[in-house]
């Protein structure tokens, strides 16, 4: 924005400031023609409408950061938390860090570029970027995050590109137009040696480093705690972002070398509390670290990006960053940063913790609710995920998708117009105060173990995070937390999608013959001499080694490198994971004996008696893939005894409604039992408790019913069968 805008911009919201002062009461709209319910009315209505559930069950949700939405929010409650006079862009920045929000400055379209080979990459950088991307957002692989040479790596490509040599730089940024779009590179423990490298390329290809934008940045402390060890001992790797950092301020400052991420936390499971707090304490730890490195508070502010995760709980996405931006903005005010260095810059991207292997397509309307989420909560820059990234590299198709989505949301739905659309909510305000609270108690929990990093070496994040995803994991094995396509509404037709594994063999065939050809042109002396001076830790030194021809792992070396004490890692994980594991259990099982777990429904009486409980029993037994064997109902125990020993069933579920029940399951039960020995008998409902004791007698053994435990039950017959 120019310097006429930003007065223009300042004037307005100056008058806008004067007009709220002047103006406590607005007008009140008459509605005569409607006489306003009390609550107590209302909750009476509501009552009567549950026909006797219990009404703070059904109508208040506790969520896994122990807070508790309520069915209604009042004005008068809320008034006091209303930000009637504050406004995007000033304050603590609750409510965006600029004044004008998207109008004149779009959130960042940051798609993925992920192929493994260098030259396919900048293909892919080309083509994101002709369809409507407006960041150059390159993946490296674990290896180059790693600062390995690929010709010595098991696998490459996991993850992103491979880049080893100076040449596989150049051949990846040619023809990017760097002066016109950032450029995102996430670099592992070290941002020093890619950082070099990307210099050393832009500079021989006659660009001005200068203008370069965007991050080339690091997160030792998030690779920690997700591997348990580190290339090099933290206090070195925080010496080498102090280097470049230094390095960035003075010659390109609009490149960030420090990026927080927290999908270390948010893989683990971690709610949305800890997921923030343990971020933002990791950002405190780095800037404390660049400060005592020598640079000032502005400048070490400047040099951070935090990148989030949305989640699955659509409001509380959009409170957690709404939040988020004023803690850090008053964590970087004490340390004595101006308002600018207060600013958060936030980079979304949907969590992988909610994307599914099983009916991946879903994924496509979980990425658009945690992407609208993120916008609605102000991100700068969103990198929205493919829908198939649990089980491949997307394809020109699901990145073509998950490009759109951003794309649609700003030219089509309008969302550059609104300015903190959730403002004034009174649902979103109390929850952002809620949660901000929340986040703050944690981030002091931490400070006061010594810091995230001596937090983790005690693994106090690693087993709180823990404790939420068991309980992520009961939710769903009793499918209080409903996961499409997983542990409800499997869909039995589904062809599994092509992971498409990409072929090793020729990948470092192609990756040897493309260092060994570059290396064959290096003055090997000239690359020692220029590796000797990088041990003082000098970025420019650094640079010189890289345009000398040394390879990444030349530069790692030449760093140093260290043996560090292990801690408990925060093992990735998806809350669909378990079910997935069962059903291609039984997949494989099929596959291998052309055998599967028969279940025989024992549906008595005609359709109308038996289908709700009969579909809701094959719905449930579906989702460990087995066999249900259906029918339309009998008439007599008998008849349901005899077609149940016709069938050889593992299991059979007598279907009925519980009017029924006190006089069929006595008589029925130990004929299936007779008529399949080594069968386990369900009852479809879960038994009233003074007819529970009659139902174990007559032969229930187990019962399926909307809180019975899915995940168990079908092991369970999945153990029995032998699989």
């Amino acid at each position: 924005m120019s310097n006429e805008k930003n007065a223009s911009a300042e004037l307005d919201l100056q008058a806008l400031i004067q007009r709220a002062e002047a103006q406590e009461n607005f007008p009140e709209v008459p509605l005569d023609e409607f006489t306003p319910p009390t609550y107590e009315q209302w909750k009476e209505a509501c009552i009567a409408l549950l026909k006797g559930a219990p009404f703070e069950k059904k109508l208040f949700t506790k969520t896994y950061e122990g807070i508790t939405f309520s069915p209604m929010y009042f004005h008068g409650d809320t008034e006091p938390i209303q930000p009637t006079k504050s406004f995007p862009g000033m304050g603590d920045y609750l409510r965006g860090v600029e004044a004008n929000g998207y109008v004149n400055a779009p959130w960042l379209i940051a798609q993925a570029c992920d192929e493994t080979l260098p030259e396919e990459n900048n293909e892919l950088l080309k083509h994101e970027i002709d369809k409507g991307s407006t960041v150059y957002n390159v993946k490296v692989d674990c290896a180059t995050r790693k600062n390995k040479d690929a010709r010595e790596c098991k696998h490459i490509g996991k993850g992103g590109v491979s880049l080893t040599t100076l040449g596989d730089v150049e051949t990846l940024l040619n023809g990017l137009k760097l002066d016109q779009y950032p450029l995102y590179i996430y670099a592992g423990q070290s941002a020093l040696p890619l950082l070099a490298m990307i210099v050393a390329a832009v500079k021989k290809q006659g660009g001005d480093v200068s203008k370069l934008r965007g991050i080339i940045g690091a997160n030792p402390i998030a690779e920690y705690a997700a591997k348990g060890t580190l290339i090099q001992d933290l206090d070195k790797l925080y010496d080498e972002a102090a280097v470049a950092a230094k390095w960035a301020v003075k010659n390109a400052p609009e490149v960030k070398t420090v990026f927080v991420k927290s999908n270390v936390f948010s893989n683990g499971g971690a709610n949305d509390v800890q997921e923030v707090a343990y971020t933002v304490a990791a950002g405190v730890a780095y800037l404390r670290a660049l400060l005592e490195r020598g640079l000032t508070v502005d400048e070490a502010a400047s040099q951070i990006m935090f990148g989030f995760s949305m989640g699955a709980n659509f409001f509380m996405q959009i409170a957690k960053l709404r939040a988020v931006r004023p803690i850090w903005a008053q964590i970087v005010k004490a340390f004595g940063g101006n308002a600018e260095s207060q600013k958060m810059h936030i980079h979304g991207r949907p969590a992988k913790f909610f994307k599914t292997i099983y009916d991946p397509y879903v994924n496509m309307l979980r990425d658009t609710t945690e992407l609208f989420s993120g916008v609605v909560g102000g991100v700068d820059s969103f990198e929205n995920s493919t829908f198939d990234e649990p089980v491949r590299k997307g394809d020109e198709f699901s990145r073509r998708i998950a490009r759109n989505m951003q794309i649609i949301l700003q030219e089509e739905f309008g969302l550059l117009q609104p300015i903190d659309p959730a403002g004034g909510s009174w649902a979103v305000e109390t929850l952002t105060k809620q949660i901000r609270e929340k986040i703050w108690a944690e981030f002091q929990v931490i400070e006061g173990k010594g810091g995230i990093v001596a937090a983790l070496k005690e693994s106090y994040p690693q087993d709180e995070i823990a404790k939420v995803l068991d309980a992520r994991f009961k939710a769903a094995e009793t499918r209080k937390d409903r996961i499409v396509g997983n542990n409800m509404y499997p869909n039995m037709t589904e062809e599994r999608i092509d992971a498409r594994p990409e072929d090793q063999a020729a990948n470092m065939q192609a990756r040897k013959a493309a260092i060994e050809n570059y290396l064959s042109k290096v003055d090997s002396a000239a690359v020692a001499d220029a590796l000797a001076d990088v041990k003082d830790g000098c970025a420019n030194c650094v640079i010189a080694a890289a345009e000398k021809g040394a390879t990444i792992a030349d530069i790692r070396k030449a760093l140093g490198t260290a043996d560090v004490a292990e801690i408990k890692a925060i093992e990735p994980h998806r809350w669909s994971e378990r079910f997935e594991a069962l059903r291609e259990k039984t997949e494989q099982f099929k596959a291998k004996t052309g055998d599967n777990v028969k279940i025989f429904l024992a549906n008595m009486g005609p359709i109308p008696q038996h289908k709700a409980r009969a579909d809701f029993t094959t719905g449930f037994l579906q989702v460990g893939a087995f066999q249900v064997l259906g029918n339309n109902g009998f008439k007599t125990v008998e008849e349901a005894a005899e077609a149940a020993k016709a069938s050889g069933a593992d299991a059979a579920v007598i279907c009925s409604t519980d009017a029924t029940y006190p006089e069929i399951i006595p008589a029925l039960a130990p004929k299936l039992h007779e008529a399949l020995p080594n069968a386990t008998v369900f009852l479809a409902g879960a038994a009233p408790a003074d007819l529970k004791a009659t139902y174990d007698a007559a032969g229930i053994d187990e019962y399926i019913h909307v809180k019975a435990n899915c995940y168990q039950i079908l092991q369970t017959l999945q153990q029995k069968k032998g699989m």
